[in-house]
């Protein structure tokens, strides 16, 4: 299969030699480095938008009432005479949740990485499908502006959180980002999901039918592995979530009741008759909670690779990671109904929930112990993209651990929808994955742009970051185990949490400087796309066959023949070699084993 994948590749290599236009090459491109940038882009652009939105709200749960020329500037009606309206509180937090989940976090790590990397490390001329993946990227740009169009209508944007919940979302009449402003939500998501499935079959397809001569399955980098169950998982789920918006436009427009029964407002009945809200969170947890794996496995996958490369070992336990990924893609599907405990769920399905969702404990645990295995006594280059991961590593235990304890219906009904679950999924998927993100663009900038980024700013960025992360999340428990409410845009009126109005202006000024350090990463990479050092064809002397394609980007990948696969991917400092790494396509000395860890 992948011989006959290969000569069909090689024999295309001489069509592709057209004249390119700018639109052909920069916009409507179908050559898959250009598209993963086009993605990371975007994905950067839409950050700079939730992050900006993040420090508003901060600011005004640190210092609620006070008038504040930045709400003035940005919110104009929405905070008369700087005072921020609680409304538009409620919108900036839905719309921050959706930008960063959906259109920075999977775009950033599955749409810029599965793009980049997939065709060069199982050494494909390109997807499977070009035009399939330009669609891709197109329809995301489309629900992204859609997205940014919500925020300018006049009722106001989507205000009913992340999660969108009915009855919020469902009656266009119950508060001012109920009505169009939450149906361009729905009709952007619907969009993203379109994008999204697009995404997953062609990464599904490449991965199998595309593969060099040589490059089994056990010979594929951890990343790969981890962007072909991603986009498993996402194929699986997002269906359930476009069908649950599907319903949730119905209900709002066509007068059905899926989701809607018993609705009073003002004294007066409504004829909704019969539906479940509950149903509504049960079909988006089915993709919410897989959802999250999404979002962290490819930086896991980035995480293996980096680490390897940069401790000059192999990776701790190949084949465990491997059976981990899929432990975690199969139990991902099962454990939605821990969002749910305190939604009137029978204590006998709490507690199947509660088990599978502690099960799901294990297979990540088999990936913190390799990867820290995997540094053990190794040569370590510490640059950014390794700090990173070490980081991540860090943030992905420590957020893992609180996980246990919202995973136990018994002692979830105590902190639920406080700021113990809002610190939680933060640091396991938010900071986690935005570190996984940040060390494959230092790692793989070179092989994007043919530059390095500057190494002193990324240490600025890295520390500052990680000093910050912990400041804000880490008090964030403790005002949680207080009690204090998520998604209240004051606490003025509850004398309770006076002691901790001191602990809230604390996060809010680690937000802000974790914020303002984002710029020194922005300027990073935009100004290194011009300015940076040349990269060489292998900077990091890594192994896998990225690094054999020549530092210009040419249509095809390589000049020449593909390179043919003799080893797996990890053979760093291997005994009876000159260098401390033997690249992929390098065949096996006489009386050489192969190593699968």
């Amino acid at each position: 299969m992948s011989t006959h994948a290969d000569t069909h590749a090689h024999d295309d290599n001489h069509v592709h030699h057209h004249k390119e236009t700018f639109i052909t090459k920069y916009i409507f491109s179908m050559d898959h480095k250009m598209i993963a940038k086009q993605y990371l882009i975007t994905g950067t652009l839409m950050g700079i938008i939730g992050i900006l939105m993040s420090i508003m709200f901060r600011i005004q749960i640190a210092w609620p009432e006070e008038p504040n020329v930045l709400f003035e500037a940005l919110l104009g009606k929405w905070a008369p005479d700087g005072v921020m309206d609680a409304d538009i509180y409620l919108a900036l937090v839905t719309i921050h949740g959706t930008i960063m989940v959906f259109f920075v976090l999977t775009a950033g790590l599955s749409g810029t990485f599965s793009n980049l990397l997939i065709p060069l490390q199982i050494g494909a001329r390109d997807m499977a499908s070009g035009f399939l993946n330009m669609v891709s990227y197109w329809l995301f740009f489309l629900s992204s502006v859609i997205m940014v169009i919500s925020l300018f209508v006049e009722a106001g944007p989507a205000a009913a959180g992340w999660t969108i919940y009915p009855p919020l979302s469902a009656l266009p009449m119950a508060q001012g980002g109920s009505g169009l402003g939450m149906t361009l939500w729905l009709v952007s998501m619907a969009i993203f999901i379109a994008s999204s499935l697009l995404g997953s079959l062609n990464y599904v397809v490449t991965v199998l039918n595309m593969r060099t001569k040589g490059m089994s399955m056990t010979r594929l980098p951890l990343t790969i592995w981890t962007f072909f169950v991603t986009a498993i998982i996402g194929i699986v789920a997002f269906p359930v979530l476009l069908a649950a918006a599907l319903l949730l436009l119905m209900d709002r427009s066509f007068g059905t009741s899926f989701f809607l029964s018993d609705i009073f407002i003002q004294g007066e009945v409504l004829h909704y008759q019969g539906g479940s809200p509950v149903l509504f969170e049960h079909l988006f947890w089915f993709l919410g909670h897989p959802e999250v794996y999404i979002v962290i496995l490819p930086a896991m996958g980035l995480v293996s690779e980096i680490m390897a490369t940069n401790s000059r070992k192999p990776i701790f336990g190949y084949r465990a990671m491997i059976a981990s990924v899929l432990a975690i893609a199969f139990l991902s599907t099962i454990v939605w109904g821990h969002h749910m405990f305190v939604s009137g769920m029978n204590p006998f399905l709490g507690s199947v929930f509660t088990f599978t969702t502690l099960l799901i404990a294990i297979p990540s645990a088999v990936k913190a112990f390799n990867w820290i295995t995997t540094i053990w006594k190794g040569n370590i280059q510490m640059n950014p993209a390794m700090l990173f991961s070490i980081g991540f590593v860090s943030t992905f235990i420590t957020g893992g651990l609180t996980g246990i304890i919202l995973g136990d219906s018994a002692l979830d009904i105590n902190v639920h929808d406080t700021y113990f679950v809002v610190a939680h999924f933060h640091l396991v998927m938010g900071i986690s994955a935005l570190y996984g993100m940040f060390a494959g663009i230092y790692h793989w900038y070179p092989k994007m742009f043919g530059r390095m980024m500057n190494k002193k700013m990324g240490y600025i960025h890295f520390w500052i970051t990680a000093i910050s992360a912990y400041g804000v999340f880490f008090p964030m428990h403790f005002i949680g185990m207080a009690g204090l409410p998520r998604r209240y845009y004051s606490n003025s009126s509850f004398p309770l949490f006076d002691d901790l109005a001191n602990v809230n202006v604390v996060i809010t000024i680690f937000a802000i400087i974790g914020g303002i350090v984002q710029l020194v990463y922005l300027y990073n990479f935009f100004a290194s796309i011009f300015y940076g050092k040349k990269a060489t064809q292998n900077p990091w002397k890594a192994t896998t066959l990225e690094w054999t394609t020549p530092v210009e980007h040419i249509h095809g990948n390589w000049p020449g023949a593909i390179p043919h696969v003799h080893r797996w991917p990890y053979d760093y400092s291997k005994p009876g070699h000159d260098v401390d790494f033997v690249m992929q396509n390098v065949p096996l000395k006489e009386g050489e084993e192969e190593l699968h860890h």
